[in-house]
């Protein structure tokens, strides 16, 4: 079965529609929603929907996505882990898929597809250079859902508690498995990429890529905290 884990900071507007997508789900262990420290309704939301999904409980760890995602995974109880963005849904019967996926091709890491809400070209750009990347490097970014046994993502020590660490756990898991990725879409909430200028995006998303390919310091660090 899988445990989703579901990193939270002053989610408000993103997370109910987020849990709401899992309530149609089958294949779900619980559901762990780890907070850094939100001062909005986040919490309070979290906890309302309990009564709607009693597979979901809520933690608090200390502030950073890799933190909080560490924490979830310590205490998780599924065979498969599957971190999912609080403005991130899973496709209708997403979870069906992977299992079924997965005893059929025998993998142990993988994604989905992914693609932005709305329809601004520029976003289906983004979604597609993303879908492409993996293809070529089998690395998984955050954003696109990444599932994992938990065995082997207790193996590889976790996430490195630092900026980019799904792409940093990403490349240990190319190295010692073939990550899959399932045609099924989940769909991330593009209000952030709008706010901040779907071109300007893109143009950090490029930069922020190639100065970790080239072992660069990481530029746009803002875009981190308010947009990653």
């Amino acid at each position: 079965m899988i445990s989703i884990i579901i990193p939270t900071l002053d989610e408000e507007q993103a997370l109910p529609a987020t849990l709401a997508a899992l309530r149609s789900q089958h294949g779900i262990n619980e559901v762990i929603v780890c907070d850094g420290g939100s001062t909005d309704a986040t919490l309070a939301i979290a906890a309302d929907y309990r009564r709607r999904l009693p597979e979901l409980r809520v933690i608090s760890a200390p502030r950073g996505r890799g933190s909080q995602m560490n924490a979830a995974a310590k205490v998780a109880r599924g065979e498969w882990l599957l971190f999912l963005h609080a403005d991130t849904l899973l496709p209708h019967q997403g979870l069906e898929h992977l299992l079924q996926q997965a005893d059929r091709h025998g993998f142990e890491a993988g994604c989905f597809t992914h693609r932005f809400s709305g329809r601004h070209w520029g976003l289906r750009l983004i979604s597609w250079l993303h879908n492409c990347r993996f293809r070529k490097t089998r690395v998984i970014y955050g954003d696109q859902a990444m599932f994992v046994k938990a065995s082997l993502f207790q193996l590889l020590g976790g996430f490195a508690e630092q900026q980019m660490e799904d792409v940093l756990f990403g490349e240990k898991l190319a190295q010692v498995c073939e990550p899959f990725m399932l045609p099924d879409k989940i769909v991330t909430d593009s209000r952030k990429f709008l706010q901040l200028g779907v071109w300007r995006a893109l143009f950090y998303v490029i930069g922020i890529q190639l100065a970790h390919e080239h072992r660069k310091p990481i530029p746009h660090q803002r875009f981190f905290g308010d947009y990653r």
